[in-house]
């Protein structure tokens, strides 16, 4: 539970100006709005490869594809919320 605690404190809301750095080390992957982020980041964190790969197979957790880039680059005030699982960052849209 400790995890879930420190995910949930380190729980952020950043713009995609701040974010977008992030792009060209391919570390962004985002999440489905209905899935709780945290949930999610205490799966990667815990390695749970059957939760993590469900979720992929369904579509819930990807990489940003191009054309949600191209979105975001032409609003970089668009809110995220953000959690660090090394070496990804999880990011949401609010």
């Amino acid at each position: 539970m400790i995890a879930g605690k420190r995910f949930e404190c380190d729980l952020a809301e950043v713009c995609w100006r701040e974010l977008r750095v992030h792009v060209r080390r391919d570390a962004l992957v985002t999440v489905a709005p209905h899935l709780d982020l945290v949930s999610v980041a205490r799966a990667v964190a815990a390695d749970d490869t059957g939760q993590v790969e469900g979720w992929i197979v369904a579509g819930q957790v990807a990489k940003p594809t191009a054309a949600e880039l191209k979105k975001w680059e032409s609003a970089l005030d668009t809110p995220f919320l953000m959690l660090i699982v090394q070496p990804y960052i999880l990011i949401q849209v609010v």
